[in-house]
């Protein structure tokens, strides 16, 4: 049988767009408007057209840079000591799937440490009445208490002493300062002696701040040192990513990633404003501005939509290789982890397969961009590309770096060095 040269050089281009990626990552080229992506307006683009010998000669160009060293944390485990402990107790649920989940422990670690309380593991609740789950169904329970083992004391069970009389609502605001709880918070606490605490989102933007607190370090701990999936789970997100690796022998095992779900795009609409900017772009968008910056048809495409819909025909007329959950997670176990949409469990392996994948593109801006982006950072996985309208034929990938990277100014860098 015959070989089609124009497979092998599509083939080779996509392998040479991946190995790319990893010399841009220190590139500065653009600026981001919180909440939205950047659209036609941000700027002039590189149009060369990209051509087989341009992404040799600059993937050999590009030399090590400081973000190809893997990073390490930054931040100090604290000390039980350093706190006055008290006898009260603080309550939460994790809710609206993993990326919230990571911000929410840590808001929850910074009260009950502050107030020298005993924190208790929360359950999980999804977005359905009565979704409710057990930590340990999804997370490794005893891993979470041995991590913050020295920092706050770890209650396994709520307590059965508590009720609505010494047991009071509080909501804080993600990343919440000492100052709001000293504030807005310990008050309430010494005044009833227990609360139950729930976070709310003011913002979803992820910026490190130039401000220093004391509190730091626990944050740093909360968001990147307390969860682990438990054995099943994780296997299912492991065989998961190993099955997208295996389909993806002509770009050598990478694949991308994209968080695209098709009930988001038609709640936000995506058509953009006078300034160019966009919230979110569709399948074919994220498709053509893959395409435009190098990335073949061979490219192995993961889409986090639970269900396929006749929107991503477009992305696989231009991708073949895209896949959703259904057509990649092992068949014994689709009963259980795939049961029904928008289910935990679907939401917990798009999140972990988004921060494993090569490349990764949010279609979508929000929380689940902003704290897959921390994770990836905390690995060392920066390739992270922001979808944008490309007028011309072609342009460089360097321009649609994540300013989480090209910046460093997620606050993901001021917990990882």
């Amino acid at each position: 049988m015959g070989v089609d040269l124009r497979q092998v050089v599509a083939g080779i281009l996509t392998v040479t767009m991946f190995v790319m990626l990893g010399h841009m990552i220190k590139r500065d080229h653009f600026d981001y408007v919180e909440e939205k992506f950047p659209g036609d307006g941000r700027g002039a683009l590189e149009n060369a057209k990209i051509s087989k010998e341009g992404l040799f000669s600059l993937a050999k160009k590009g030399g090590i840079t400081d973000d190809d060293q893997e990073l390490k944390p930054c931040w100090s485990k604290p000390a039980l000591d350093d706190v006055e402990q008290t006898e009260g107790f603080v309550l939460f649920s994790l809710t609206n799937g993993p990326e919230y989940h990571v911000s929410q422990i840590a808001d929850a670690i910074v009260v009950a440490r502050y107030l020298g309380a005993t924190l208790v593991v929360p359950d999980i609740r999804g977005s359905k009445p009565g979704d409710e789950r057990n930590f340990e169904e999804i997370y490794d329970v005893e891993k979470f208490i041995l991590s913050l083992d020295g920092v706050v004391r770890v209650a396994k069970e709520r307590p059965g002493k508590l009720s609505s009389r010494n047991l009071a609502a509080v909501k804080v605001p993600n990343r919440v300062t000492e100052d709001y709880i000293v504030e807005h918070v310990e008050p309430i606490y010494r005044s009833k002696g227990n609360i139950r605490l729930a976070t709310y989102f003011p913002s979803v933007n992820m910026k490190k701040t130039e401000k220093k607190s004391a509190s730091d370090s626990v944050a740093c701990l909360g968001m990147f040192g307390t969860l682990e999936l438990q054995p099943e789970i994780s296997e299912v997100v492991d065989s998961t990513v190993e099955h997208l690796r295996t389909l993806s022998r002509k770009t050598n095992g990478q694949f991308v990633a994209v968080d695209l779900r098709v009930a988001m795009l038609e709640q936000n609409g995506c058509q953009g404003d006078e300034s160019g900017t966009k919230s979110c772009y569709n399948p074919q968008e994220v498709a053509l501005f893959l395409r435009k910056i190098g990335f073949g048809k061979d490219t192995t495409i993961y889409v986090t939509e639970s269900k396929w819909d006749s929107c991503l025909d477009n992305m696989k007329d231009i991708f073949p290789k895209t896949y959703i959950k259904d057509g990649i997670v092992p068949a014994d176990k689709k009963s259980k982890f795939l049961d029904s949409e928008g289910s935990e469990y679907e939401k917990i392996i798009d999140y972990y397969v988004c921060s494993q994948s090569d490349v990764f593109a949010p279609a979508i801006s929000g929380l689940f961009y902003a704290n897959v982006a921390g994770k990836r950072i905390a690995s060392s996985k920066t390739e992270i590309l922001v979808p944008a309208d490309i007028s011309g034929s072609s342009a460089s990938a360097a321009n649609f770096i994540t300013h989480y990277v090209s910046k460093k100014n997620h606050m993901a860098y001021s917990c990882f060095c």
